[in-house]
């Protein structure tokens, strides 16, 4: 470890939207914020091609530019962006204590609030052509990228809530969704399951799962196959939707803040409170419903909010009882 040991008035963990837009209001707030980006600087957006729902980008934007363009903002009214991974927290659960954090298993630093803004990762496959197509046709949000492939055939894989919503979502832009399920039923409730069969552009296959994403620069089809009889099919689609679940990157955590049972932060009613005292949570490690960029960026401002009342409330006390 490092001899010295820096402090902070307010550390920001995580670079995503969430992230650069607590940098921003707590920098014009004069907190001095320092934010570490963590592993992918930028957050989930630097892998989506096209932003075409933030408000502000009447043409629309792609994620890495509307990324860069955010830490500058951030940057310019004073926030120190370090490029760095914290491995290890220490929360005081005192008010008016200090969080410990250790950044690249090597640096100590002292910080008197943290916003926690590192985001979530979806699930994928974890296939090849997958991988290759991400961006080119392959997406983990309809929501976000649906609009692209508006009167085109799409195919869609999970069985849950979030796949059946996004498949119903899907069916109302695309001219066809196949939706492809592992198991033989829908893990989704019957209300969405309902909803599905009702949508007559929906087309479900059961024990079927994905064998290949065909294209070379992007989606041109889907070789399928039957889990149960090993046979394959093949279909044209444009668009490949994965949703089968995002895992909050709150690993680093867990035995330090309450969590549900899935491992995203639980933060006080309307607020981005957790149950520390100046630690603050934004963006999608708090959101498992929404999960969207203008969302997060929301919970970011109300973050740096939080932490700017927070230690205005600790210097109130300190000088009452001086």
């Amino acid at each position: 470890m490092s001899d010295t040991i820096e402090r902070i008035k307010c550390l920001i963990i995580g670079s995503g939207p969430a992230g650069y837009t607590a940098a921003i209001y707590a920098a014009r707030a004069d907190l001095k914020p320092v934010m570490y980006t963590g592993m992918e600087p930028g957050g989930q957006l630097t892998t989506t091609t096209e932003v075409d729902n933030f408000p502000g980008y009447p043409e629309g934007i792609d994620g890495p530019t509307m990324m860069v363009q955010l830490q500058q903002q951030a940057e310019r009214f004073g926030t120190e962006v370090r490029i760095g991974m914290v491995t290890e927290v220490n929360f005081s659960k005192e008010v008016g204590g200090i969080h410990k954090v250790t950044v690249d298993n090597s640096k100590e630093i002292e910080a008197e609030t943290v916003i926690i803004s590192t985001g979530a990762t979806a699930k994928y496959l974890g296939l090849p052509s997958e991988q290759k197509l991400r961006g080119g046709g392959v997406s983990a949000c309809a929501v976000c990228d649906g609009f692209f492939y508006k009167g085109q055939d799409v195919a869609i894989v999970g069985a849950g809530d979030t796949a059946a919503e996004e498949a119903t979502y899907l069916a109302n832009i695309c001219n066809s969704v196949t939706m492809l399920v592992r198991k033989d039923y829908m893990k989704a409730s019957k209300a969405m399951q309902h909803r599905v069969e009702n949508t007559p552009n929906i087309k479900v296959m059961y024990n079927t799962e994905v064998d290949e994403v065909l294209g070379d620069q992007v989606v041109e089809g889907l070789r399928m196959v039957n889990n149960q009889t090993g046979e394959k099919t093949e279909i044209e689609i444009t668009g490949l939707f994965i949703a089968i679940g995002h895992t909050p990157n709150t690993q680093i955590f867990k035995g330090q803040i309450d969590m549900d049972d899935t491992g995203y932060i639980i933060t006080e009613g309307k607020s981005t409170k957790t149950n520390i005292p100046g630690v603050f949570a934004s963006g999608d490690v708090q959101d498992k419903e929404y999960r969207q960029a203008i969302t997060a960026a929301g919970t970011g401002c109300m973050a740096a909010l939080d932490a700017e009342r927070y230690l205005a409330t600790i210097e109130t006390s300190e000088e009452v009882s001086a």
